[in-house]
């Protein structure tokens, strides 16, 4: 059976103003278990490339049911620090067999 690994999700959210009206921010980090990370292809690395100007290392699997945010935050895995980019894509649960329906790419941070 197939099974992922435990990330760490950098979670960047909004929890106040200050005296200006701008916006205040926490940074806080959550595990999210059962994370499949998986190579990039060479094809689609060239089309990365082509798109965004960015190099993905893993693209990483997303399970069912997760509701954080994935785009454009840090992620740790395999002890280092990686950046996802790109949109987070998934498809229609109950037509997607295994408990992983969304993916997003990160490029190394650091």
């Amino acid at each position: 059976m197939i099974t992922g690994i435990t990330v760490k999700l950098h979670v960047h959210q909004k929890t106040g103003e200050d005296e200006f009206g701008a916006p205040v921010y926490t940074d806080s980090v959550v595990d999210v278990d059962n994370v499949l990370v998986s190579p990039v292809s060479s094809v689609d690395n060239i089309n990365n490339t082509s798109l965004y100007g960015k190099t993905a290392t893993y693209q990483l699997a997303i399970p069912k049911g997760d509701t954080h945010k994935w785009e454009d935050t840090t992620v740790e895995f395999f002890g280092d620090t990686w950046h996802t980019f790109g949109f987070e894509y998934s498809g229609i649960d109950e037509n997607i067999p295994g408990p992983w329906n969304a993916k997003v790419q990160v490029e190394r941070h650091g």
